[in-house]
């Protein structure tokens, strides 16, 4: 199952790559990938939505759906 969440405040390839981190360390996901321009990531397993959320705002962003 892929998940998508909006996330605010990327601005760089840094800033993607942290993303991505933070959301391949949440329990049940097998990868992810962030985009600042369209300004959301996308996750691959079944971890759920919140906890997507939550692990991104974690690393000092703005997240919100799933």
């Amino acid at each position: 199952m892929t998940t998508t969440i909006d996330v605010e405040g990327m601005s760089c390839e840094h800033c993607e790559r942290t993303v991505e981190e933070a959301l391949r360390d949440v329990s049940g996901v097998t990868d992810a990938t962030a985009d600042r321009e369209d300004g959301r990531a996308s996750v691959d397993g079944d971890a759920d939505a919140a906890a997507l959320v939550a692990a991104v705002e974690d690393a000092g962003y703005t997240a919100r759906g799933g």
